[in-house]
């Protein structure tokens, strides 16, 4: 299994970027995917997931009502689309597959509940 994060970049805050999370090995649409941030000399935090049929979804309080996740199963691929970016989203961003199928609702938010990690992506935010 391979997840390929991708669409980091440096932007000026109230900006906007879309991440990418391609899956190989790995069917999206059959397992609850995440994405997570750490930022430097910090911890891993949970930023937003989706479960396995896309019919719940999960945000973390800092970025609800900025952040959407999305997935194209034909694609195989989950997206963030990151609006209104602040100083404080600076980090390096994950995405990553859980190990159950049927995770969902705020368990979704347990990164010890994930078993495939890619490598991040870097969003750094200018003030």
């Amino acid at each position: 299994v391979q997840l390929q994060a991708s669409g980091g970049g440096l932007v000026q805050a109230g900006g906007s970027l879309r991440l990418s999370c391609a899956a190989s090995g790995l069917s999206v649409s059959s397992y609850p995917m995440g994405w997570f941030r750490q930022a430097q000399a910090k911890e891993r935090w949970f930023v937003a997931a989706i479960n396995w049929n896309g019919g719940s979804t999960y945000y973390a309080d800092s970025v609800k009502d900025r952040f959407t996740i999305s997935r194209d199963n034909a694609k195989n691929t989950v997206y963030l689309q990151m609006n209104d970016l602040k100083p404080e989203d600076t980090a390096l961003y994950y995405c990553a597959a859980a190990r159950h199928p049927r995770t969902t609702g705020q368990a979704m938010g347990d990164a010890r509940l994930y078993r495939y990690w890619g490598q991040g992506t870097q969003v750094t935010v200018s003030s």
